[in-house]
């Protein structure tokens, strides 16, 4: 499955709260609005720790990560430029959003989440990674794959979905090249709290799994979120 994801920075005069509220309850609304949308859930940003790993941290700081599904590109290209929405929702987004990156990704589900009531009670890491100068993009998907049957074995992993990305605006509405946008997959991961979090990546396995990871990747770029399904 392929979803759309915005990688989202308030506007710096506004603060956490005001930032989730609106977002969450204004703007949320709003873009449960699109035509043909199927799921959405949104992903705020309460942590920016590295929790367990020791592995270098990508520039990046975002306040929050949207989710959105559709049946096709198409349709999610529709929505977000031409439909009859599509205005006011920009119009939201140019009030309260500082920045908002677009990438489109093959989501793959490695380990299948648990239900609703459960994962609710979960907490969910989601990580951004930029592969190697030395590895190309063919290298890298080949490698993540690989990659995730170590994280399946790792102790405590309760959900496991990796989201290759595959297309990417800088600006929303524009692709960009890669160079401009250089994440080549976002992770999420949910355990049952921080300390099995850590306990996870300071296994035989976790330490295996992220010797691993430094085989093709350059950066990993942690947040703890705090997720909400709008639709």
């Amino acid at each position: 499955m392929n979803v759309r994801m915005g990688l989202l920075r308030k506007k710096p005069a506004w603060s956490i709260e005001e930032f989730r509220a609106h977002w969450r309850d204004k703007h949320g609304p709003l873009a449960a609005r699109a035509p043909n949308l199927r799921e959405y859930w949104q992903n705020h940003v309460t942590e920016r720790l590295q929790r367990g790993i020791e592995f270098a941290r990508g520039p990046w700081d975002f306040d929050g990560f949207s989710q959105l599904y559709f049946d096709d590109a198409v349709q999610a290209d529709h929505a977000f430029t031409n439909s009859g929405m599509a205005a006011t929702l920009i119009a939201d987004e140019q009030h309260f959003l500082g920045e908002l990156h677009i990438v489109t990704a093959a989501q793959h589900v490695v380990v299948a989440l648990p239900a609703q009531a459960q994962r609710a009670r979960l907490l969910k890491r989601i990580s951004t990674l930029k592969r190697r100068p030395d590895i190309s993009e063919e290298d890298f998907r080949r490698e993540w794959i690989v990659h995730r049957d170590s994280v399946r074995q790792m102790p405590g992993v309760a959900a496991y979905r990796q989201n290759v990305v595959i297309a990417r605006e800088r600006v929303k509405g524009k692709s960009c090249a890669y160079d401009e946008l250089p994440i080549d997959g976002i992770v999420e991961l949910w355990f049952e709290n921080t300390a099995t979090l850590e306990a996870a990546f300071s296994s035989a396995v976790g330490r295996s799994t992220m010797r691993h990871a430094q085989t093709f990747l350059s950066e990993i770029t942690a947040f703890v979120v705090d997720e909400h399904r709008i639709l």
